[in-house]
């Protein structure tokens, strides 16, 4: 037989991202089909997750997933005008509940994992921890926290956020019924603000993930995307089906966290992640309605800004319902501020008390 080509990769390693994304598509085309809210990122998370939990092997490119990202983001600030700028500075309330809320629902929720379900309190921190998963996994892995079961409440907690809300938000007809009118075309002419865009947003992205900032990608193209949009300078946006394919892909990385998983492995741990979930969500619940009875802010809008969910999928979820992303995006980054510094000061305080001086 002759060998392999150098440079070139295994069969395998490509198929099995092919499948993948083929399954995404799959599913998020039918519940699109179906008239499902956010269809796309919904259905390519629950198709390739049953993949995933029936032996499929289920995997999405690293270097592909970054790129999205940093699509969805240019997605995302392409919706933010010169009006929706000035209104950034007249939430300083409602992040001030969100900083609660986040406090409340982490107290809630590790008291639950701790009191119910007998989980150790460095584990049952991490597991409670709302959005901020790749701070939780990390620190889970260097404290000697049972990674395992923080990694399924938490994806399950994805999971769930991802279905639910935009089922949730449907029932009641809050979902705005398409997407928000954006100023300008992916025309030839806008060709050369397109290229400005994207070189713009890219930098943005790189200089946030190099400097570790949760979502980083996503939320350093939405910023320099959002600084162009917002000023005035560009009026271009990318074509919708670039942004349809980038939804695509997202919702099969967040399905693609249960590779490996049993269902055995799953129910033994899912009490403690609807548990969990429902602790979470119902703090949540109770800020939201604050904010809504008291403020005239869209009831979907502050849902998903107010959900316990990772900052990057709440913004992915944001753009497929048509939402305001500056309101969203600021309030996660405040809870991701707030939640980051209490989560790594108390569990290594935690730690440090455990091993002694």
């Amino acid at each position: 037989m002759a060998a392999m080509l150098p440079g070139l990769p295994p069969l395998r390693a490509l198929l099995e991202p092919a499948e993948t994304l083929l399954i995404a598509l799959a599913g998020g085309v039918a519940l699109t089909l179906l008239g499902f809210p956010a269809g796309l990122v919904s259905g390519s998370v629950l198709a390739v997750a049953t993949a995933a939990l029936f032996g499929r092997p289920v995997r999405v490119p690293i270097l592909l997933a970054r790129a999205c990202y940093v699509i969805v983001g240019i997605l995302l600030g392409a919706v933010v005008t010169p009006q929706t700028v000035k209104g950034f500075l007249t939430w300083p309330v409602s992040v001030a509940l969100l900083m609660v809320a986040a406090v409340a629902m982490l107290v809630a929720t590790t008291s639950y994992l701790r009191v119910v379900h007998r989980w150790d309190r460095l584990s049952a921190l991490l597991g409670a921890s709302p959005g901020s998963m790749v701070q939780v996994i990390a620190l889970s892995t260097e404290l000697g926290a049972d990674l395992r079961a923080i990694a399924i409440v938490q994806t399950v907690r994805v999971l769930l956020l991802t279905v639910g809300i935009p089922g949730g938000l449907a029932l009641f007809g809050l979902v705005a019924p398409a997407m928000p009118v954006v100023r300008g075309a992916a025309a030839t002419s806008s060709l050369g603000e397109l290229a400005i865009v994207v070189a713009v947003s890219s930098a943005t992205a790189l200089a946030m993930a190099r400097l570790r900032f949760p979502g980083g990608l996503l939320f350093g193209a939405m910023a320099g995307s959002g600084v162009l949009h917002g000023t005035g300078l560009v009026v271009a946006v990318l074509p919708w089906w670039i942004g349809g394919a980038a939804v695509l892909v997202l919702g099969a990385v967040v399905g693609s966290r249960f590779a490996n998983a049993t269902f055995r492995l799953i129910v033994g741990y899912l009490g403690a992640a609807l548990g969990s979930f429902a602790v979470s969500s119902s703090i949540a619940a109770v800020f939201a309605l604050i904010v809504t009875h008291f403020f005239p802010f869209s009831i979907a809008n502050v849902v998903v800004a107010f959900s316990p969910g990772a900052q990057d999928t709440m913004m992915v979820l944001a753009l497929a319902l048509h939402l305001d992303p500056v309101f969203v995006g600021a309030h996660h980054i405040a809870r991701f501020l707030i939640v980051t510094f209490t989560v790594a000061i108390a569990a290594r305080w935690m730690v440090k008390e455990k091993n002694g001086p």
